[in-house]
């Protein structure tokens, strides 16, 4: 089996540096899609480290466009743990505490899961939110996915060798056996991650150097859940600071702020 095009892999000296650089790509992100003929700018965010690094950088990187631009932006999360939003695990509640606080995006375009429900009905529930959100379109097409990877190669909520990376009709769904905790998650499906028209995988960290040799490098047989991240018309993007990026052997792009 060919090794998957590894898209456009950028490298930063330090994850501060890629924070302040990823602040600015999303910024002129919805600045080109705002200024587009749909007039809107659709994210989708992932939670872990990525809920501090954004939060430190990216209303600095927004603020010079205005409340005006912000009250356009949808905003969605790619996966997310069933736990009340004042849970620690909440990828939601993050993000509230953290940045939406300093961001001031309209309650009503931040799409979120019902944690109250069974995972089965949050997982529906959320699907039909986000066809709401996304009319016109057959599939939910975001304009901006942030997606992290695992160790173990996992992305959103999608396991090596789980069968939701066979999934073709759900662009939500649920999880209940999570082999990371907690066990009852909700995740975007591969047919939206591949539909969106710019992914950026962010990882930082020498714990994920191994695992991003296998993604970028290696042929195999059985991918990893990051790697069959492949946007069908999007576009493909990794940013890694240089612990991260230490194994790679392939081309990359260097960058610094210095």
């Amino acid at each position: 089996m060919a090794a998957p095009a590894p898209g456009l892999i950028s490298v930063f000296s330090s994850p501060q540096e890629l924070g302040a650089s990823l602040a600015q790509l999303v910024a002129q992100r919805a600045a080109c899609c705002l200024a587009g003929p749909r007039a809107r700018f659709a994210l989708g965010l992932s939670g872990g480290s990525l809920v501090s690094m954004l939060a430190r950088e990216l209303p600095a990187a927004v603020a010079p466009a205005g409340p005006v631009s912000l009250a356009r932006w949808t905003l969605g999360f790619c996966d997310e743990r069933l736990v009340p939003f004042d849970h620690a695990e909440s990828t939601y509640g993050l993000y509230r505490t953290h940045l939406l606080s300093r961001l001031p995006i309209p309650e009503s375009q931040v799409i979120t899961i019902n944690p109250e429900l069974p995972v089965e009905e949050a997982a529906e529930d959320y699907a039909k939110k986000l066809s709401q959100a996304f009319q016109g379109d057959s599939i939910p097409v975001f304009d901006l996915l942030i997606l992290g990877v695992g160790p173990d190669g996992h992305t959103c909520s999608l396991f090596p060798d789980h069968p939701l990376l066979q999934e073709r009709e759900k662009i939500v769904a649920p999880i209940s056996d999570s082999p990371k905790p907690p066990t009852q998650r909700v995740t975007l499906t591969l047919p939206v991650l591949n539909a969106a028209r710019t992914v950026i995988f962010v990882a930082t960290g020498e714990g994920k150097a191994a695992v991003l040799k296998r993604i970028l490098e290696d042929k195999e047989e059985n991918p990893l859940p990051a790697a069959l991240v492949q946007p069908h018309t999007g576009k493909l993007c990794w940013f890694l600071d240089e612990a991260a990026a230490r194994l790679l052997t392939v081309p990359f792009e260097k960058h610094s702020t210095l």
